[in-house]
């Protein structure tokens, strides 16, 4: 493999601490294979021993061994939760984003293999396409180090549409070519090997989502640019891990189970959705009372978003997969977000003036659905006309803002990770001492009554967010192995999936009733039918045949009515020659496998994909004179 990258998009030595994660963590998932390694050789050991003093040595050895992946996993959980690596380096204070680190891969050799499956079954030399294997393998290199940037994912999914034509042209589905990819799983750093191209696709897919929520956490959310930059980047990584979770089952990694895709889905949805109330109040800087009312409403929405992420992570499957710091976040957003949404609801009830007899309908309407259920008290009407009935009610919201504040603070504290995030302090810092002295300025000494409990917001968005499913066809791609198809045929044909006889001469003489066989299909045309004893029957020609060429002419790529064109141009000249009609062998057939079909060209190579035959009755051919040849079967 080449010692540098000149891929755009791979930026695998730039000296950043994101890079610097990226390369700890890929030493962390080493060890942590090595351990894993020796422990189950270990255990194999003390299974296999019955000598009492060599499973006392084992014993040990593997609490040793367990104590070192113990510490190991520690240490990647507290890489993945370093969070502040992968913020935007604006001065603004905003509330920290969850991003995922990316999945490791060993580097890959499919020299051999590919140069091999070349010469078996395409029947070309393998070392003719050296240089094509050498460009694969170059881009898979670089698709292990993207840079975080658009042209990063640009080479992502280039890597992942080029895994489509491998996939048809070298991945039989019986048949494996004795190649392993591995993987590491990006939280917990457990190895995982496949033979299967697919864990490859959703490793990589998994990448491109992980990508996506580093350029959305990296993003200045206090411009309404860089807020909406965040938006799509968390809505398109939401995309990739449903996309993965609906697409690819089985996988070998937890990181890539069912449970933890949703859980991940639901997690970047929150994210959104906290991009959407940062927007709203960007949009709305103006202190009057309905814009205050909205604003606490789309607060108390991320509230309800992020308390199902927790309650997702908490859940067993995922429970003790997902790193503590990561639950102890979303938790701790979900009070400070249910905070925030009684402190707006007592900002638009104590500092907003009081309605005008002509918007007292307009804000009746809205604060009837504002609360979960009414607050106690006064008729709505008077409510919002009293300034301090208003008053009030505000300060109970505040009383219960400062204590949402309080318990954020607290669940906080619990995390040895989070603590160390000075800028996570610092938002709920500022946040509660903001609703301390609000609470103190509307305190008056004079209030004997008690502080009633105010009932939560009704959660409400006006943007919803949206899963973005991956644009794979936005990512241009040339097939790396486009001359194997250019020798051979479509891709929707000549597959790997298809093993063909080599190519034969026939050579046919036209009878009175002519070529005595029926064509359907394009690119390449199908011998559909041969008539019994007909002059196409005696020279050979078989049911199932492909015609590649006709009088030195290449059919491969040509239409229905093209070939239908080229044995008409040889009408006349049938009548007292011969035409040489060159016809691709017939499908190799096996009862135990309905989709396994083959084809081996001589010296024009064959191409790729699946062609399934019809079922069609042998007895439906028709005698139709060349002028009315279309699309259809018909018998020449």
């Amino acid at each position: 493999m080449p010692a540098a990258c000149p891929k755009q998009g791979c930026d695998p030595f730039a000296q950043t601490q994101r890079s610097k994660l990226q390369h700890r963590r890929a030493r962390i998932n080493q060890q942590i294979n090595k351990e894993m390694r020796m422990r189950a050789g270990a255990e194999n050991l003390f299974r296999a021993t019955s000598n009492h003093k060599v499973k006392e040595t084992v014993a040990l050895e593997l609490s040793y061994v367990n104590s070192n992946l113990q510490l190991l996993k520690e240490e990647l959980e507290e890489l993945n939760s370093c969070m502040d690596v992968y913020q935007n380096d604006s001065e603004a204070i905003s509330v920290p984003m969850i991003p995922l680190g990316l999945k490791e891969t060993k580097e890959l050799d499919l020299m051999v293999p590919l140069r091999d499956f070349i010469c078996e079954h395409y029947g070309e030399d393998g070392a003719l396409f050296d240089k094509e294997i050498r460009e694969f393998m170059e881009l898979r290199q670089a698709m292990r180090t993207p840079s975080r940037n658009e042209a990063g994912l640009e080479l992502l999914m280039e890597y992942y549409n080029q895994l489509y034509f491998l996939d048809n042209r070298f991945f039989p589905p019986s048949k494996n070519l004795g190649v392993f990819f591995h993987w590491y799983d990006s939280l917990t750093g457990v190895p995982s090997h496949q033979r299967a191209l697919a864990f490859e696709k959703g490793s990589v897919l998994f990448n491109i989502g992980a990508l996506h929520t580093q350029i959305g956490a990296r993003q200045d959310r206090t411009t309404l640019q860089g807020v909406d930059r965040a938006i799509d980047a968390f809505q398109k990584a939401a995309g990739a891990f449903n996309y993965l979770k609906e697409n690819f089952s089985n996988a070998p990694s937890l990181d890539m189970s069912a449970p933890s895709l949703n859980m991940l889905v639901h997690l970047m949805i929150a994210q959104v959705q906290e991009c959407v109330f940062e927007k709203v109040t960007l949009i709305h800087a103006q202190d009057d009372f309905l814009t205050q009312l909205q604003i606490a409403q789309e607060a108390a929405r991320v509230e309800d978003v992020y308390s199902l992420v927790h309650q997702t992570m908490t859940q067993a499957h995922v429970k003790g997969y997902v790193p503590f710091s990561w639950t102890t976040m979303v938790h701790v957003k979900s009070e400070h977000f249910k905070a925030l949404s009684h402190y707006y609801t007592a900002i638009a009830l104590c500092d907003c003036p009081v309605a005008s007899d002509a918007n007292l309908p307009e804000h009746e309407k809205v604060f009837i659905q504002f609360h979960v259920t009414m607050p106690e008290g006064p008729s709505l009407r008077v409510l919002l006309q009293d300034q301090e009935e208003r008053r009030k009610l505000g300060k109970a919201h505040l009383k219960k803002a400062i204590m949402r504040h309080e318990e954020a603070m607290r669940i906080h504290g619990l995390c040895k990770i989070l603590r160390k995030m000075d800028i996570l302090q610092e938002v709920l810092s500022f946040a509660h001492k903001r609703s301390l002295s609000k609470y103190s300025d509307i305190d008056h000494e004079e209030d004997f009554f008690e502080t009633g409990d105010a009932p939560d917001i009704h959660p409400k968005t006006h943007q919803r967010p949206e899963i973005k499913s991956p644009n794979f066809s936005q990512a241009k791609v040339t097939d790396i192995f486009h001359r194997l198809v250019r020798t051979r045929g479509p891709l929707t044909v000549f597959s790997a999936k298809n093993k063909w006889h080599p190519a034969r001469k026939v050579h046919l003489v036209r009878g009175e009733s002519g070529f005595g066989f029926t064509l359907r299909g394009d690119s390449p045309v199908l011998i559909a039918g041969v008539i019994s004893g007909g002059c196409a029957a005696e020279a050979g020609l078989k049911e199932g045949d492909f015609i590649i060429s006709v009088n030195g002419k290449d059919c491969r790529w040509s239409k229905h009515a093209e070939v239908v064109q080229l044995l008409k141009m040889f009408w006349d000249l049938m009548d007292r020659k011969s035409a040489a009609m060159s016809s691709g062998g017939s499908l190799l057939k096996n009862n135990k496998e309905n989709s396994r079909k083959s084809l081996m060209n001589s010296k024009s190579a064959s191409t790729l994909l699946a062609w399934k035959k019809s079922k069609r009755s042998k007895n439906s051919t028709y005698s139709l004179p060349f002028a009315a040849v279309g699309d259809n079967e018909a018998t020449y």
